[in-house]
């Protein structure tokens, strides 16, 4: 598994960095030859595109190295670090935007009418954004990588650059291109409300907040159906980047021996690792049957 998912994240990121770097060729070569300074603007957006790819391919890397003596848990908030950064490239494009769309609609002599060999790149733009993004987005969710995730995200706000550009050269063109900077102004607030998401995803994850309760729900249903172990309770979750950490406490016969409860305790976590993929730690604190007390208090109390 953790092979597989060291390829697809690869992957993935080396098809946004190829695709990112084809765009952008072909964004400014075509923006010169058609004077569409919109269009030589989404190749400088691009090229950026191909920064944030790097940052989330190094970020995966760097997620799938091993715990060692200074993280015993490994290295997985890397990924969510990465998003961030990520984030900080979203919203310098997006401050991009907007300020260069308030500019045209205060100076309309810098407006230009785009010919119609903007539109077609236009059209090309949006048809490989939409296919990048909806792949590597897929691939991050199956791998479960805020990375991957967050750079398909990147990758699908450059959908509505290139919409903006298309509707800009058909407005352009019928007499009205003082809505040209007024869209690409509406595209800056889309894309800054998109490193919002992400930003606020992967804080979440950077500060162990649990995206779902599935995880609780399957260890109580791993530690039921393992023998002599029942109750399973005080569970905790902890995500680091792309995996989980789990702490529980699970009820024993009070009469079981030190090694017949050591057996068990290791049953309970080797049973979670197997059927929880994402799960990598488990820590398994065993109390006995019938017992009542504060798990907060002290043990001596």
């Amino acid at each position: 598994m953790d092979e597989y998912r060291s390829k697809a994240g690869t992957k993935a990121s080396i098809v946004a960095i190829i695709a990112n770097c084809i765009l952008t060729v072909l964004n400014i070569i075509v923006g010169l030859m058609s004077g569409s300074y919109a269009l030589v603007s989404e190749g400088a957006h691009t090229l950026s595109d191909v920064a944030t790819s790097v940052i989330a391919l190094l970020g995966f890397r760097a997620g799938q190295k091993p715990a060692d003596e200074e993280h015993p848990l490994g290295h997985g908030r890397a990924e969510a670090i990465s998003g961030l950064i990520i984030v900080l490239f979203l919203a310098m494009v997006s401050y991009e935007i907007i300020t260069g769309a308030i500019n045209k609609v205060i100076h309309p002599e810098l407006i230009t009418v785009p010919d119609t060999l903007a539109a077609i790149m236009a059209v090309f733009g949006i048809f490989v954004n939409f296919s990048i993004s909806e792949y590597i987005i897929k691939i991050g969710k199956e791998i479960k990588s805020p990375a991957i995730v967050a750079d398909g995200k990147h990758q699908r706000t450059d959908i509505f650059s290139s919409v903006a550009i298309l509707f800009g050269v058909i407005i352009s063109n019928a007499g009205y291109p003082i809505l040209d900077p007024i869209i690409g102004f509406v595209i800056g607030l889309i894309i800054l409300k998109t490193a919002y998401e992400i930003g606020k995803e992967n804080i979440d994850n950077i500060m162990g907040k649990v995206p779902s309760h599935d995880i609780e729900n399957k260890v109580r249903r791993i530690v039921n159906k393992t023998p002599k172990a029942q109750q399973a309770h005080n569970i905790k979750v902890d995500y680091l980047g792309s995996y989980a950490t789990v702490y529980l406490h699970v009820q024993m016969d009070g009469n079981l021996t030190l090694n017949e409860t050591h057996e068990i305790v290791h049953e309970v976590e080797d049973n979670i690792l197997k059927k929880i993929p994402e799960v990598k730690y488990v820590m398994v604190h065993a109390c006995p049957i019938g017992v009542e007390y504060n798990h907060e208090q002290e043990i001596d109390k």
